[in-house]
């Protein structure tokens, strides 16, 4: 399915670790190589997920993680892109900063009282001149004030988070008639986001119905990312269409997913699963 959309105008391959669960790198690598193709991760819901010894969000030319605050490390709203690449790093800052020409890792200017050697490098004023097109993503103080609180929490969030993950993954067997998720598999580890679940196809109920009933018996629920490409109106424009990716499209109808929060216990999750239980027996 990943050599079906290339075309002689693609430049990069986006791997998603959706839910935190590691993409199969080493057969994209193999294809990124083989094509020339830069590798972007998308590890927005993958702090803390690693594959074969290596984290998630270094297997690549750049990774963008979400910070957003249903997030697992949160600074309210954003996020960050990371590499190891200076090139690229600096049209990173450029382009966080409405696409200028200034760009250095620490400004001078702004954070003392310095002179800048590169203040009028093209003959004007580069804080005023502007490379490309760019955006305003820079974070605030009090942003970064609640990043570096996560991080200070990180070990201890991640690690409560997985146990959670885990638990819910073990407990979902004795629901597997209805129901399945996913597993870790040798040499990774999930990046607890989430505790995704998916309808099997012989199941007497719709998504919506269990998500309903969940909802009003006060647990909270998401439904999984549809095609983007086939089944939201925003990507239209792309020519694609419904059937061309049957197993995204799959879970975009039957797919749901439940919050694996640091602060849930024991009692929160055996909570769901009793009343999981009781939505079988009104609808099976």
């Amino acid at each position: 399915m990943l050599l079906y959309p290339l075309t002689r105008k693609t430049r990069a391959i986006m791997p998603v670790h959706l839910m935190g669960k590691p993409a199969k790198m080493d057969e994209i690598h193999k294809i990124a190589k083989k094509y020339k193709l830069f590798i972007i991760e998308d590890a927005a819901e993958a702090h803390g997920g690693v594959y074969k010894g290596k984290n998630v969000g270094t297997l690549g030319d750049m990774a963008a993680y979400s910070l957003y605050l249903a997030h697992i490390i949160t600074t309210i709203e954003g996020g960050i892109v990371t590499t190891d690449r200076e090139d690229f790093a600096e049209i990173l800052r450029s382009l966080r900063c409405h696409g200028r020409a200034c760009k250095c890792k620490v400004c001078v200017v702004n954070t003392s009282s310095g002179y800048c050697q590169k203040r009028f490098k093209y003959g004007r004023d580069i804080r005023f001149i502007f490379e490309r097109v760019g955006y305003s993503c820079k974070m605030n103080e009090i942003e970064a004030a609640v990043g570096i609180g996560s991080l200070k929490n990180y070990e201890k969030i991640i690690s409560k988070r997985r146990n959670n993950l885990l638990t819910m993954i073990e407990k979902l067997v004795d629901f597997d008639e209805y129901f399945y998720t996913i597993h870790e598999e040798k040499g990774e580890k999930i990046g607890p986001h989430a505790f995704p679940i998916i309808l099997n196809k012989s199941t007497p109920f719709t998504r919506d119905q269990c998500t309903d009933y969940l909802d009003k018996n006060g647990i909270d629920t998401r439904d999984l990312f549809t095609s983007m490409p086939t089944q939201c109106p925003g990507f239209s424009f792309l020519g694609y269409t419904v059937g061309d990716f049957p197993n995204a499209e799959y879970i975009g109808n039957n797919g749901l997913h439940i919050g694996v929060h640091q602060d849930l216990g024991d009692e929160h999750i055996n909570y769901f699963f009793t009343t999981l239980k009781d939505f079988l027996k009104k609808y099976v």
